[in-house]
């Protein structure tokens, strides 16, 4: 067991290695750079650049050096606690990933955990109400939530809300809360404004993690082992989630790979939707721009949650199926 973690954890310093040096020639690709965009949009507006000032800029950007130069002072600066200077921005890439993080992790984290429980809780009832009512219900529900786009459903919600009710649910502050200092006011009018965002970002996912649940569940409710429990007297809710029912998560926890990231970048296009101030939206700009430090960093942070999040689902799975086995004895 303690070969096998030194070993994944050698394996994800390769992986984060190889991950810095692809998301940085990606970015790099597309003709042009943020300096070629930011000339261009101020001649658009009238004014003239020359030859001089460009040279400057390019200076100043640091895009005057080869491409593996530019990599080497990004990659060495990491390991100083430095990610570069946002291009656009002209700030720091921690100071702006920083701002709007906490408020991207409360986002998710609170959508997560309602879809989660929300999904195996539903997802155990209809595989044990199989072709009832309640069955019927929720399987055209999670077919709805399917087929509806996030972005779309949150169009939807802005405009019901503001033909019937003349509220705006964009945003996470009211306005006279947006720039003033913390205070329970202000924590309270945010827990307001997260109610719509994170019932919109659940929906799809609920839907889809309903299925697999009760999909798997009613596998396992049909093999010899559970059939034989059922048959020597065993009460039925200790033969449900004594066995089948953590055989039935196990789909579930293997998606923990992808739940750290999306604790990060969760629902994008219904973030920009609802102009909620959090890395989703920033990272989207970031890539449009070609802001290379503050998009780099991004998606490497991204990359890195993978990592480990595909590491703790390994480890959860071995401690709820103990069928799993990481090595052989001996």
């Amino acid at each position: 067991m303690f070969a096998y973690i030194v070993r994944r954890f050698l394996y994800m310093i390769v992986l984060l290695f190889l991950l810095c040096v692809t998301t940085f020639i990606i970015i790099q690709l597309p003709p042009g750079d943020y300096l070629t965009q930011y000339i261009h949009s101020l001649e658009q507006s009238g004014k003239k650049v020359d030859a001089s000032e460009i040279a400057s800029l390019k200076r100043q950007y640091g895009l005057d050096q080869p491409m593996y130069v530019q990599f080497l002072r990004w990659f060495t600066g990491m390991f100083q606690g430095r990610f570069g200077t946002s291009l656009q921005w002209k700030r720091p890439v921690v100071e702006i990933i920083g701002d709007r993080l906490y408020l991207t992790m409360l986002l998710n984290i609170f959508s997560l955990g309602f879809t989660y429980i929300i999904a195996i809780a539903i997802g155990i009832y209809s595989a044990t109400h199989q072709y009832s009512v309640g069955d019927y219900a929720f399987t055209t529900l999670g077919f709805i939530g399917l087929a509806t786009p996030g972005f779309l459903l949150a169009l939807v919600v802005m405009v019901f809300f503001n033909q019937v009710f003349g509220l705006s649910v964009g945003g996470l502050f009211s306005q006279k809360y947006a720039m003033e200092p913390w205070s329970q006011a202000k924590v309270i009018d945010l827990l307001k404004h997260m109610i719509v965002p994170i019932v919109i970002i659940a929906f799809g996912q609920t839907a889809g993690l309903i299925r697999v649940v009760r999909g798997t569940l009613l596998d396992e409710l049909r093999k010899q082992y559970v059939i034989t429990a059922r048959t020597k007297g065993l009460p039925k809710q200790k033969v449900l989630f004594k066995y089948p029912v953590r055989v039935a998560l196990n789909p579930v926890i293997s998606t923990v790979g992808w739940i750290l990231p999306a604790l990060v970048s969760g629902g994008t296009i219904v973030e920009i939707v609802l102009s909620l101030p959090t890395v989703g939206p920033l990272l989207y700009f970031a890539l449009s721009s070609q802001d290379m430090y503050l998009a780099g960093t991004l998606v490497l942070f991204l990359g890195l949650l993978t990592i480990i999040g595909t590491f703790v689902s390994d480890m959860l799975l071995m401690i709820v199926d103990p069928r799993i086995r990481f090595e052989r004895a001996g």
